[in-house]
């Protein structure tokens, strides 16, 4: 006996938030990996050592480094999200002499928490939380295991609440 026409449209519509969920980690990876101007991405986090090399500061915008040259300098999710950055960081960037980026945090700004809950639209993930929708990386959703609609405390600019991106400081 074949399922009815409502159970097979909710079933396709899962299929379909899935490979839109797939795809948009999977675009994710590739910037982290070839970054989106197709430069190869070796990162490292910072070093004790000296390393030699170009280096860049910039303002990270939720999901790269906006360099003062205004290049954008792609900033690996899964980086951005363990180390919760927030818009409107100060980064510092060194290219190494052997291609290689180390990016290093060096003023933060100063943070909020706000609590929200996690919704998808279009393929990516935002936290709705005080009548604002704060785009998120896909790599936190992963990282804290968090499905549409759980609750989440993010991180926001203290003096720009109205950004567009948050970081995911937990999952509740």
């Amino acid at each position: 006996m074949s399922e009815l026409p409502e159970k097979q449209a909710k079933r396709l519509h899962a299929l379909i938030q899935e490979a839109e969920t797939n795809l948009a980690a999977a675009k994710e990876l590739l910037i982290s990996i070839i970054g989106d101007d197709g430069t190869v991405i070796t990162p490292r986090s910072g070093t004790n050592e000296e390393v030699g090399g170009k280096v860049v500061e910039g303002i990270f915008d939720g999901q790269k480094m906006a360099g003062p040259d205004g290049k954008e300098y792609p900033i690996p999710a899964n980086y951005a999200s363990k180390s919760k950055l927030v818009e409107g960081d100060i980064l510092k960037l060194t290219i190494a002499d052997d291609g290689s980026f180390i990016y290093k945090q060096i003023n933060p700004v100063e943070r909020h928490q706000v609590i929200g809950t996690l919704v998808l639209h279009d393929g990516a993930y935002y936290v709705e939380a005080n009548g604002h929708e704060y785009r998120i990386l896909l790599a936190s959703v992963t990282y804290f295991r968090i499905n549409v609609g759980d609750q989440v405390t993010i991180i926001v600019p203290a003096e720009n609440p109205e950004a567009t991106w948050a970081a995911v400081e937990a999952a509740l």
